[in-house]
This record gives structure tokens, sequence and C-alpha cells, in this order.
């Protein structure tokens, strides 16, 4: 098709031929494989002239559109790799993203203007590949091992409590004395059992605990912790700044889980679009901010 608008736009094999760096005679066997794959004579020819028939010049036109067609699609997806376009649709762990991810949107957005970026706050696990998610946000150590995961934070799971609290009902030393505390525990189910991970003689162990309150909002279950209505297990990007007050304290940490990081995940492919590979980039480097998570 090139060949054959090249050949249609110059008047002439020859000056078509040179145009695209080939032969005069591999040009014209490029137009007589077309023309007998179509069916239809689309130039007459001669040694010094060139005419399109009426085939070909409706031809030609529609040749012309395809090939611009052919041309962008090669351009945006060629500039895909480097400058970051398109639909960037994401989910993220409900507090976590409200706090952490989509605060930071408008600043992605201003340095790639060609985005458009949609969230999914929830807590439930999304399967990012059946539910036509670019990226997601996880935080904990199970991860699927068919989605690639970068790690955008460090991040422990610990016990803590207000100074109050502890001063009330004493600081619990072993594993042994949750049972005798009040636990503060997220509850997304009714009636569902809770266990909390720890890290006992280098295995994890799930501890059954019980409180007089639970529920299941992470954001409230923070705040009873501040207030001293018990202990609660909570990541660190969560506390970190209360830690840093001295508002909250951590019990137990021997037994905290190493690994609970923060991590990005998305599915393997060859070519990993750039608005996926520019956002991972700028929450790693929003996280690596001197200061950041002890901020307010």
């Amino acid at each position: 098709m090139e060949a054959f608008v090249c050949a249609v736009d110059s008047g002439s094999l020859a000056k078509a031929a040179r145009a695209i760096g080939i032969t005069p005679a591999m040009m014209g066997r490029r137009v007589d494989a077309l023309e007998q794959r179509l069916g239809v004579k689309l130039l007459h020819r001669t040694t010094r002239h060139l005419a399109v028939t009426e085939e070909g010049a409706v031809f030609v036109e529609q040749c012309k559109r395809a090939l611009a067609e052919i041309a962008t699609a090669e351009d945006l997806i060629s500039s895909g790799r480097h400058t970051a376009v398109g639909h960037l649709r994401l989910t993220a762990p409900a507090g976590f993203g409200r706090r952490h991810v989509a605060p930071h949107a408008p600043g992605f957005l201003a340095a790639n203007p060609q985005v458009q970026l949609s969230f999914d706050l929830t807590d439930r696990v999304v399967d990012l590949v059946r539910e036509g998610y670019d990226l997601g946000v996880r935080i904990g150590s199970a991860l699927d091992p068919d989605l690639v995961a970068v790690r955008l934070a460090r991040n422990r799971r610990v016990v803590c409590a207000a100074p109050a609290y502890l001063e009330r009902h004493g600081t619990p030393r072993t594993l042994d004395e949750l049972s005798r505390h009040q636990c503060l525990t997220f509850m997304p189910n009714v009636g569902q059992s809770v266990s909390w991970s720890f890290l006992h003689k280098d295995r994890t162990v799930a501890v059954r605990v019980h409180g007089k309150l639970d529920c299941n909002d992470g954001e409230l279950l923070h705040r009873w912790a501040r207030e001293g209505l018990g202990l609660a297990w909570r990541s660190t990007w969560e506390i970190q700044a209360e830690l840093v007050r001295g508002e909250l304290v951590t019990v137990l940490d021997e037994f905290a889980l190493p690994d609970y990081d923060i991590r990005a995940v998305y599915a393997p492919q060859a070519h990993v679009p750039a608005k996926v590979r520019f956002f991972v980039e700028h929450l790693r480097q929003t996280y690596a901010t001197a200061g950041y998570w002890t901020q307010s």
C-alpha cells in the first residue's frame, strides 16, 4: 500500500522506488502483487507514463487514510513507552488509599497531563486482570505470585496503645497476655473470629484476640486506640506520627512481623505502560521524602 501511494503521488515508479530506497523492478513487483491480490487494475503503466485507474483513484484515498491511522497508532504506542498517556485504573486499601494514594493524584496529573486517573478504594482483594485494573497497591506479605510487585515503602504491623491505657491495664510482655486485654479488632463480617499474626520462634503464629469494641473501619480503630480504649494491631504507616509525638506506644515489638511492606502490583507484560511506571515511581519517591510518614 505504501509503495502504491508513493507511486501515485510521485507519478513514476522509478521516482517512487528511489524515495522508498528499492529498485524500480522491486517497486513494480509490489504494485503487481497488490493488483493481483485485489483482482483489479490500479495503474496503467508505460515506460514514460503512469496513470491511475478509476478503481486505483478510489483505493489510493482509502490507503492514505489507513496508513495515517497506522502511523498514529504506532506513534501513540511508541510515545506511550516514554510519555504517560491514557486512562490509569488503580485500586488500593480504603484507609491507605484515602490518606496516601489519592492525595498524590494532583501532583502526578500536573506532571502528566495526558493521563486520566480512576481510583477504587476498597479493602477487598481485587483481581486486577479479571476486573481490568492497571495497578494495585497492597500491604502485607501475602501477594499473588502471578503479579509483578514493587516495594513502595517499608512497613510493619505492630500492637500499639495509648499510654493512658497501659497505665490502667499494664503492658503485655508475652503473646499469652493478650487474652487479658481489651483488643480493638477489625471485624469485616459479623460473628467472625479475629486473630492477630506475630513472629514467634521463627514462624508466623496467629493469636486469637477479643474485646468489647470491634468495627469494619480502620480509621475508627485508630481513633479508639488514641482515646485509650484498648490495644490495636495497626501498620506503622498509619500510626507513625502518633508514635513520634508519644500519643501511642508499641508493645510486643519483638514479635512484630518484619515484612508487611507497601507494594505496587501489576500484571506482567513485555512493555509496562509509562502511565503505570510513572505513577509507581511517583508514589515511591513521595514516600521516600524525609519526614513523610511522621507528618500529621
